[in-house]
């Protein structure tokens, strides 16, 4: 005996359920009203590719489906039918026909192993709580299947159909569920699916406790921020558009990311801090010097050997074993690309053109020139600076001519090293073997800025009366350079030529 066919596009009537459905295309309206022209039964029956208007055979449908009954319907004016359906028993598909423009199926029953035993009872029962704290946390179930599945006295399969027909999960699982003929392993399935679904929801809460108190946070912050704008708007300390160039000029600069995030956490309390508050100078001139630094600004080198002897020929007159070791210096440096090594020192007695060599160099390479003096030097803190807890501190005077060169590779001049001295406050040569080793300088940090600027690019080069002052570990990173004094007729030369 063949039965009207009512296809469904993801949907699913299962067994001692009542199930709305919506009727819209034109084979199922027909089966449909057929349906409701005998008996009111239909089979209801999903099919596989919800994309596809029409199927074209029973491969185009599940192998399982469901005789219902028409309990109410509505003709809607658009044609369609609203009806409510009662599911009664769970069918396989024979054979499915398209004829006079619907469809009609051959069933045989496919029934489930409802046996009830204890372990099922205890299955029934470890559903129902599961079920009871998942109610607590899912509101979108209506009460009344609630009442339905908690009831005791209802039969573990009608609870069963019921929890699956309204539980919101997928449809390929639901099709998975629909297919199992086992109530024991029914009830198995549907008791892992809320273990899952109750873990679910409470990762959920979790999630949803903490932003929210993140955003309750953030309002707070916000509020107190705009009451302090406006405060300081009345009292005519209105510094917004301050602290948003500020915030401008650390995102558009090219501080490494560690660098950036400090400033902007500087910055951040800076909006906290009364304009009139000490910290907020201190603050102030903190962010200035770290967004005045020139990160990642760097001098194109010009490595051309015959250029630079002709520099070297320019400002100097004679010493050509001092020019040779330079050339030699520059050469390696062209050749391996980068500065990792030794240090030059200029060695010789005063007025032979150690300095003024330096220049010559920082000249033919291209780069900025910038020199320090460390004659008489005692304080550690003149190399690496004060910390920002100190009145008046600053950075130590390596940061202050870095800023001062504008680019992170200058030719730097640490002048009359060996004159360096040390008392209570420190000892400066300690603290230039930081800034000389080329595999330590790379990570230089600064007291007063507390975080990393790299050196390693920088030239640096020393000079020297005597070598005697100088300490050992200190003058095995340096390549000296001796300069003699210059003869009587070298004198007269350079006066002529030079001067």
């Amino acid at each position: 005996m063949k039965i009207p066919v009512i296809i469904t596009r993801e949907l699913l009537v299962f067994p001692h359920t009542v199930t709305p459905i919506l009727i819209a295309r034109p084979f199922s309206l027909r089966a449909a009203r057929e349906a409701l022209s005998l008996d009111r039964k239909a089979l209801f029956i999903p099919q596989k590719d919800s994309a596809k208007e029409r199927p074209e055979d029973k491969n185009d449908v599940y192998e399982i489906g469901t005789i219902g009954r028409f309990i109410q319907y509505v003709n809607a004016p658009d044609g369609s039918i609203r009806a409510i359906i009662e599911g009664l028993e769970r069918v396989s598909l024979k054979e499915l026909y398209y004829e006079d423009e619907l469809f009609r199926a051959e069933y045989q029953d496919s029934p489930v192993d409802t046996k009830v035993n204890e372990e099922v009872l205890q299955l029934s029962r470890m559903l129902r709580e599961y079920y009871s704290d998942y109610s607590k946390q899912v509101h979108s179930i209506p009460d009344e299947v609630t009442l339905t599945i908690l009831d005791q006295s209802n039969d573990p399969y009608v609870i069963a159909n019921v929890l699956a027909a309204h539980l919101p999960i997928n449809f390929e699982e639901k099709i998975e569920i629909y297919k199992i003929d086992n109530l024991k392993e029914l009830l198995k399935k549907l008791i892992s699916i809320l273990i899952r679904e109750l873990e679910f929801h409470r990762l959920k809460l979790e999630i949803e406790e903490r932003v929210t108190q993140e955003i309750r946070k953030n309002q707070k912050q916000y509020f107190l921020q705009q009451q302090m704008k406006e405060i300081q708007k009345e009292l005519g300390l209105e510094e917004e558009n301050e602290f948003e160039a500020l915030e401008k000029q650390i995102k558009e600069s090219l501080m490494p990311e560690d660098v950036k995030k400090k400033a902007l956490h500087e910055l951040n309390k800076l909006r906290r801090t009364p304009s009139i508050s000490p910290e907020a100078t201190v603050i102030r001139n903190y962010l200035d010097w770290l967004i005045n630094l020139p990160w990642g600004k760097y001098s194109k080198d010009n490595l051309d050997i015959k250029h630079a002897r002709k520099v070297l020929d320019e400002d100097h007159f004679g010493l050509e074993e001092q020019k040779e070791r330079i050339l030699e210096y520059l050469a390696v440096l062209k050749l391996k690309g980068q500065i990792r090594g030794q240090v030059i020192c200029f060695v010789g007695p005063p007025g032979v053109g150690k300095t003024s060599l330096a220049r010559s160099i920082a000249r033919a390479l291209g780069r900025k020139f910038v020199r320090i003096s460390l004659g008489g030097m005692r304080d550690e803190a003149e190399i690496r600076g004060h910390r920002r807890t100190y009145v008046g501190a600053m950075p130590g005077r390596i940061i202050q001519q870095i800023r001062r060169a504008g680019t992170q590779n200058p030719v730097f001049l640490l002048d009359e090293i060996d004159k360096v001295g040390a008392d209570w406050r420190g000892d400066p040569q300690a603290a230039l073997m930081e800034v000389l080793d080329p595999e330590i300088n790379k990570y230089f940090q600064d007291n007063y800025l507390e975080v990393d600027f790299d050196l390693s690019k920088v030239l640096f080069i020393t000079t020297a009366n005597s070598l005697y002052g100088i300490p050992r570990p200190l003058l095995d990173r340096m390549e000296v350079i001796p300069i003699k004094g210059y003869l009587d007729f070298e004198k007269l030369h350079i006066a002529r030529d030079y001067l």
